[in-house]
């Protein structure tokens, strides 16, 4: 008799765990009972502009654009920050930066530190639904023994710890660099890891990624796996191989030139890893997200595209924070266009719901029943962003925008490429001279031209209001202060950005 009650007691606890699963919308397709594997490839200072699904006429992304094809494609997807670090950090934990305190990009002596090891990791998440996990790429978020990926829930690392990396020693014959500002073309490599250990790597760093991430993946067939494919590409510096340059050689700008070669080593890339999946049946019941941790680069002079969207890396802008944003999964989701923003902060909501897990933040939502269809409403009503005195809120339509002038003190200077120096003690609020609003329709203006903040007063003080409950909510000592800043100019004034 204990026996069978003990039994039923089991029966029906799996019972009502299958249910909330169903509800949840995170029951795996097609009644199989494997959990999907999970692959996120994430680009480096890709625009939105740069890749042909997303209207780019120039650079070949076949396997990109295919993809997009077979899977969903967010036109209104959006990172948590314009920047590297604090971006990543926002889509490793599914919770806006602002909250744990990693709001800036590490520089100089701040390099020392990591993002907050209180704040659990996607990976970290994943591991403990019975997932091999594995980064391959760039982590940008710590290289002390606390914040390096082997303690943040990763089984596997090799790439590079730093913001970014030479790609290959310029010397190589048929590769080209493309100058940003006359610098000579460098030829020592960064520091590249496998684990803890300095590795050296000859081959072009985008090849031997994906050749990791390869290696990875047939190992792994047999288990549901995480790989987190973080490219460094298309970052700085520009460098490319014969092997890519070959298509765009009528390109005469050099920079254009290596930047479109350097897309399509990236595109290639996605279509070996997607092949490999097809080689080993995995495909069918793989999730990949493809999408760029910010805008393309304003600092590379016009050789990539935020087109049709106004602004770059660095600026709140729509180029700077909007991105590709591309999830396939044949045996989970539908295929199509996705119009209502998303956030990369929604990844670790939606691949735990895949797993079988609950990764929902106060800033994360799975959107598998949303892209699904079993609902019809907006995944968020309003999404959000903070870095120092620039602040953000983008609902359906509206977008406010929060920047603050420029206050061009007579002892301030600036570096070689152009950034302020801050001065003693760093910078603070009274600084700055005032801060001006933005209001945009980006229904009808998407990029951003036209400030209708003094056309519509009542939408200004809703957004402003909205925005100020979710700043002081969102409120955490910043671990990193705001060292790097410039200034931008909009709309006939001059702006400090921090980041």
């Amino acid at each position: 008799m204990k026996i069978q009650n003990t039994r039923k007691r089991l029966f029906a606890q799996l019972s009502i765990a299958v249910l909330a699963v169903i509800v949840s919308g995170s029951l795996w397709a097609g009644g199989d009972d494997k959990q999907p594997n999970i692959i996120l490839i994430l680009a480096d200072d890709l625009g939105y502009g740069d890749i042909g699904a997303y209207g780019n006429e120039v650079i070949q992304t076949l396997n990109i654009d295919q993809l997009a094809h077979d899977g969903v494609q967010f036109d209104n997807g959006y990172v948590s920050h314009p920047t590297c670090s604090p971006s990543r950090a926002g889509l490793m934990t599914g919770r806006n930066q602002p909250r744990h305190g990693w709001e800036f990009n590490p520089a100089g002596r701040d390099r020392v530190v990591g993002m907050s090891t209180e704040t659990p990791t996607i990976a970290e998440r994943l591991k403990d639904e019975g997932y091999a996990t594995a980064l391959v790429g760039k982590w940008h978020l710590g290289s002390k023994k606390e914040h390096h990926p082997l303690s943040r829930g990763f089984d596997e690392f090799f790439g590079i710890l730093s913001g970014g990396s030479v790609f290959i020693d310029s010397d190589t014959p048929g590769v080209e660099y493309g100058s940003i500002a006359g610098e000579p073309a460098p030829s020592v490599p960064n520091n590249r890891f496998r684990g803890f250990e300095k590795v050296q790597v000859e081959e072009y760093l985008t090849d031997r990624f994906t050749d990791e991430a390869i290696d990875f993946i047939e190992r792994e067939k047999d288990n549901p796996f995480f790989l987190y494919l973080s490219h460094t590409t298309p970052h700085t510096p520009l460098q490319a191989t014969a092997e890519y340059l070959e298509p765009y050689k009528h390109i005469k700008d050099k920079r254009t030139r290596v930047y479109a070669a350097m897309v399509a080593s990236l595109d290639e890339s996605v279509g070996q890893v997607i092949e490999t999946l097809r080689e080993q049946n995995l495909l069918e019941n793989t999730m990949i997200v493809f999408t760029s941790d910010n805008g393309c680069a304003g600092y590379i002079r016009g050789a990539c595209s935020n087109a049709p969207l106004s602004g770059h890396k660095r600026y709140h802008l729509e180029g700077g924070i909007r991105v590709p944003f591309i999830l396939r999964w044949d045996q989970g989701t539908k295929t199509g266009d996705f119009e209502y923003p998303v956030s990369t902060l929604d990844l670790s909501a939606t691949f735990l719901a895949a797993a079988g897990g609950d990764g929902t933040t106060e800033d994360s939502v799975n959107l598998l029943p949303f892209i699904n269809g079993q609902k019809k409403s907006a995944p968020h009503d309003y999404l959000y962003w903070k870095a120092g005195p620039t602040a953000a809120i983008r609902g359906d339509r509206w977008k406010l925008l929060r920047m603050a002038r420029f206050n061009p003190q007579p002892e301030l200077e600036r570096d070689a490429v152009g950034r302020l120096i801050p001065p003693k003690g760093g910078w603070v609020a009274a600084d700055l001279m005032a801060y001006d609003t933005f209001l945009y329709d980006l229904e009808n203006d998407r990029s951003e031209t036209t400030n209708l903040a003094t056309h519509h007063p009542e939408r200004v003080a809703e957004l402003s209001a909205l925005l100020d409950v979710w700043l002081e909510d969102a409120a955490t000592d910043a671990i990193i202060p705001p060292l790097r800043s410039r200034t931008a100019e909009r709309h006939g004034n001059e702006y400090q950005l921090f980041f």
